[in-house]
Parts: C-alpha cells; structure tokens; sequence
C-alpha cells in the first residue's frame, strides 16, 4: 500500500515539481495538490491523506492556521512543513500548532522524499539549520522544572527531541514499540501537551532535555 500525500502549495511550478517528486517513488502516492487552503477540510476528507505537506506562506489561510485547523479535526494527521523562510516565530508558530516536521524548501530531493518517510513513521525531520535555531531559542521560562518526569521519560523525551521514530526510540532503550508509546502518553499527560510538536516545542523552551 502507497503512503498518501496532499500538497498545498501556492506556487505553481513549485506544486508541479512536487506533484512530480512524490510520485517518483512507488511506495508514494499524490492524492492532491491546491494552491492554497480555502477548502482545506473538504480537501482532506475528499483524499484521506496519510501525510499532509504543507506550504507556510500562502494566500487567506497560511499553512500556520491550516495546521491548527488540522489539528483540531485529525489530531494524528501527519503534517510536514515547507517554507523557504527560517523565521523564528513561524518555526515555533508551527511547532507549537501541531506540525509533525519542518523543512526548508532548498532541501535537496531525496531529503524531502525521505522526511516524508520520516514523518510516516512517527519521527520528527526538520532541517539542520532550523534545527540549530531552535537550539538557540531555547528559554529558562520554564526551566528548571521537571514536570516530575522519571528518568526513562527523560530519556524518551529526549529521544523525541532528536526526531526519533517510535520504532529507533524502542531499539535505543531497548523496550517496546507498545512500551514507547505509554511512556509518551504519560509525557504528554504530565507536560500537558497533544502533540509531538507541542512537547519538542516545551522540551527545548523550557530545557527539560
């Protein structure tokens, strides 16, 4: 079976060759590419998309609000982010909103492709560079606490950081893929969080990790 991707992107050329990339592998499928958001839902239900790729700067709903958007009807939706911008308040914007990775636009094919795979799988691809910024954004506002995380939970969570799928944060700590995902449930719990977005965003802000 084919992993199903939708694209939005508003330009033209740049949703062409995108349309072209995924279907260049067989194990990918593109069900949809619009140029922008206005029947994002319709778009969605019309498609049942495994991952959405998504455009940040785009005309009526940027693709920040269409996450949210997305977010609030298909909490486990995947959704990966591209923009050619690495502007600090749209990468934790988007983090924050929900979206499952983050990568620039100048990413060379076969990144792309495999950031798609990233996603599929649970990991959390996003670019170097906008992985460096986002070390440096890092602020003591919530530092220091420990959300009374155990130390494994510690150690997941960290794994999560790093982009891990469920299945490599398994083989790391030597547990289960079943055994992951209850430790993130109550990570999520204790952080107060609802996505994987959401509690790289907490972990790295408020240096947990």
């Amino acid at each position: 079976m084919r992993i199903r991707v939708i694209i939005f992107e508003d330009n033209e050329s740049l949703r062409l060759g995108l349309y072209q990339l995924v279907n260049s592998r067989e194990e990918y499928q593109c069900v949809g590419a619009f140029k922008d958001c206005l029947n994002l839902l319709q778009n969605i239900k019309d498609t049942c998309p495994d991952i959405v790729l998504m455009d940040i700067q785009m005309p009526g709903i940027d693709g920040i609000e269409a996450v949210r958007i997305l977010r609030d009807k298909y909490p486990n939706l995947k959704i990966l982010m591209q923009t050619i911008f690495e502007d600090n308040d749209k990468i934790f914007q988007s983090i924050l909103a929900g979206a499952s990775g983050y990568i620039l636009k100048n990413t060379p094919s076969e990144r792309i492709l495999d950031s798609l795979k990233e996603v599929y799988e649970g990991g959390a691809p996003i670019s170097p560079s906008i992985a460096t910024k986002v070390l440096k954004m890092m602020v003591p506002a919530e530092a220091g606490q420990s959300f009374n995380l155990s130390d494994r939970e510690k150690e997941i969570l960290g794994c999560l950081v790093k982009g891990m799928s469920y299945k490599l944060i398994a083989k790391t700590c030597f547990i289960s893929v079943d055994t992951v995902r209850a430790h993130i449930r109550s990570i999520y719990e204790k952080l107060h969080v609802h996505s994987k977005g959401e509690v790289v965003a907490k972990a790295i802000k408020g240096n947990i990790v």
